[in-house]
């Protein structure tokens, strides 16, 4: 039963989130929200676990259309990380500020970029794409992800300096215009770079939260240097180029690993 320790931990985790908030918070939603998307992600490792080949996939479909559809659309809330920004300016702890909190800033401390694997929308959508695996070196582009993120800030902030109204309206359209954006920018990119991931890679705003976190996470794929007999396997279908016989923190691409256990799955010597 040892092998089904990982979903149990994950699954505890997220409950552990979803009782303190309901019970600090007075209010049922954040039971029900974090217990649903702790489900999710614990079936999803357990279905990795029988060896399902689309476990992540269901995942994401769980995670991705929830917070898409019913949170975004629905009950009109932006996750994008300008709604982080709008409620943080607004002094209010709820929505959007609760889901960076746990999932992008505090969280990736135990489970490093899992969100980009198992839960992101955008990522979701991308992942149907044909270019699983990367053909081409990663480019040195990645730091246009800080003009992204500084552009997303500096938006809100104008919204708020110059006294607009009606902002939550405002918040609702800049999620639906953003998500198109990033759909569109994400898919060109994917067949420009022949790349699914090129999106995460250079452009994706979250990725300012996540990669400092990320480097002290607790949840790490591990190599067993006494199984391993550098096939170069696992490099080779690793989406985010991610260098996972090197056990340092320091590693190649350490901070991108999105925990999506292709590595795992492919290597001849179960040295992952």
């Amino acid at each position: 039963m040892k092998k089904y320790l990982l979903p149990v931990i994950m699954l505890a985790v997220f409950e552990s989130v979803a009782i303190t908030l309901w019970l600090t918070k007075d209010n049922l939603f954040y039971l029900l929200n974090f217990s649903y998307i702790g489900i999710s992600i614990a079936l999803g490792l357990f279905l990795f676990i029988r060896k399902y080949k689309h476990a992540r996939r269901v995942t994401q479909l769980l995670v991705g259309m929830y917070m898409l559809v019913y949170l975004g659309l629905i009950c009109n809330e932006n996750m994008q990380i300008e709604g982080f920004w709008y409620y943080l300016f607004t002094g209010v702890f709820e929505a959007a500020t609760i889901h960076y909190a746990v999932a992008k800033i505090f969280g990736p401390l135990i489970f490093g970029r899992g969100w980009c694997g198992y839960a992101c929308w955008t990522a979701m959508v991308l992942d149907f794409l044909p270019y699983k695996i990367p053909t081409q070196p990663r480019k040195k582009i990645g730091w246009f992800r800080y003009i992204t993120f500084a552009a997303s800030l500096i938006f809100v902030a104008f919204l708020f300096l110059a006294h607009v109204g009606n902002m939550e309206r405002i918040m609702f359209w800049a999620f639906v215009i953003g998500n198109l954006l990033y759909y569109a920018v994400g898919i060109g990119l994917a067949f420009f770079f022949k790349d699914n991931r090129a999106f995460c890679k250079y452009i994706c705003p979250i990725t300012v939260f996540l990669k400092p976190m990320s480097y002290f996470s607790m949840l790490r794929i591990q190599c067993d240097t006494s199984k391993c007999i550098s096939c170069g396997k696992c490099k080779r279908v690793c989406p985010m180029n991610v260098d996972v016989t090197d056990n340092l923190r320091t590693r190649e691409n350490g901070t991108e690993c999105i925990l999506c256990f292709e590595c795992v799955r492919n290597c001849p010597k179960d040295a992952l």
